[in-house]
């Protein structure tokens, strides 16, 4: 009996693999997007007062009104934001890899979203530890300060769990997650159940945009995070439900479960060992689950579709 039920499980993960064999093979047809990326980092401070006119122009996204030509000017000079350019052109001097990542992305958006336009790619320096990279329909900006590796000294004094994704394996999830903004329903209620599944369609949808990044990245865990995660699938999953806690609009489950934090906080001996935002995890789990067994339904009706009906259409069981 056994041997039986492994060989229907084997069938059944193969029939996965060959539905995304089948959207790879569609997306391998569309022409990859030709990257250059734009060293707005080099060029800011090479240009000079001389250059900032010429600068301006090429770059005017980069210079909003209402700042004085002073502003740019300091910032050229500033000593940490040098400090900034001289650790990211050791850690970016070449970035063909960067342009061939993001050329196999945006043909991964061409084929789920053929409609949109394809944007040019703009690499800069910033001081600001809050906005990472982003994209619009015009421009992707990444800014390279924030991609240096998290044992940079720069870094020193910020919480090592946001530093931790401050690597380059970060850049291409958090663009992912740039463009996924206003594409995923916002949750209709608090629940934390809603909250799980919004994150968890993020997540899912970066399986399809970004499927060579590793797993562990795509959800700025590291490897022995997510490993940890896998390994208490079960444990996490029985606490929600015997807590009582899926349908509980409590203010503090988000901080606890859902937002960026060093670890989650199940009031536990265990805290200590788990990651931050395990809700997202689980939710992610739920949609995959979901998506698994409703193979027909287009990324983007998934995207928009309420929280319970996911759940309930799911079959979402821990994997023992």
């Amino acid at each position: 009996m056994k041997k039986y039920i492994f060989v229907i499980a084997l069938m059944a993960v193969l029939a996965g693999c060959k539905k995304e064999s089948e959207a790879e093979k569609k997306i391998a047809e569309i022409p990859v997007p030709a990257v250059k990326i734009e060293r707005f980092d080099k060029e800011f401070f090479d240009a000079g007062p001389q250059g900032l006119v010429t600068l301006k122009q090429k770059f005017p996204y980069l210079f909003p009104e209402g700042n004085d030509d002073a502003v740019w000017l300091n910032k050229m000079k500033d000593p940490f934001m040098l400090k900034l350019k001289a650790e990211a052109d050791k850690k970016f001097s070449n970035i063909n890899h960067l342009e061939d990542e993001v050329g196999a992305f945006l043909q991964h958006v061409k084929y789920y979203y053929p409609q949109l336009p394809t944007p040019k790619v703009v690499t800069l320096i910033s001081d600001d530890t809050d906005i990472k990279a982003v994209y619009t329909p015009e421009v992707i900006l990444i800014p390279l300060s924030l991609y240096l590796g998290k044992d940079n000294y720069l870094y020193e004094g910020l919480n090592k769990y946001e530093i931790q994704q401050y690597t380059p394996e970060q850049i291409m999830p958090d663009i992912a997650s740039s463009f996924m903004y206003g594409k995923v329903a916002p949750p209709r209620d608090r629940q934390l159940l809603s909250l799980m599944i919004y994150w968890g369609k993020e997540l899912y949808a970066k399986d399809l945009l970004i499927p060579d990044t590793p797993e562990n990245d795509r959800i700025g865990y590291t490897k022995e995070q997510l490993a940890w995660a896998e390994a208490n699938e079960t444990e996490i999953w029985r606490y929600f439900v015997d807590k009582k806690l899926l349908y509980d609009s409590d203010p503090k489950l988000p901080a606890r479960f859902i937002n960026p934090a060093p670890f989650s906080k199940f009031y536990l001996e265990l805290d200590n060992e788990s990651p931050g935002r395990i809700g997202q995890w689980i939710g992610w789990q739920i949609v995959k689950a979901y998506a698994e067994n409703n193979k027909n339904v287009p990324l983007q009706d998934l995207l928009a579709m309420d929280a319970k009906t996911i759940f309930d259409n799911s079959k979402y069981k821990p994997k023992k």
